[in-house]
């Protein structure tokens, strides 16, 4: 699809995500770093616990936990 229909189609409000690859998709300025932290087991069983009542992986509620407090405390800087 040429980039001119493409756009069309968007301004139209028409779904364009089956013509998107976001296998290498990238959010801007969110470079990612490779960490490891290690949690005792009790910990690892909460988080699994957790992450499957949201259906989500231990990943993710980790980055989002880790995320919601650092905003927490970055409110409470300011």
């Amino acid at each position: 699809m040429k980039a001119k229909t493409f756009d069309s189609k968007f301004d139209n409000g028409e779904d364009v995500t089956d013509h998107l690859d976001v296998a290498k998709a990238r959010r801007p300025l969110q470079k990612q770093r490779r960490v490891n932290v290690d949690f005792p087991d009790w910990m690892i069983e909460s988080l699994d616990r957790e992450a499957s009542r949201l259906g989500v992986t231990r990943q993710s509620i980790i980055k989002v936990w880790l995320a919601e407090r650092l905003e927490q405390t970055a409110a409470k800087r300011t």
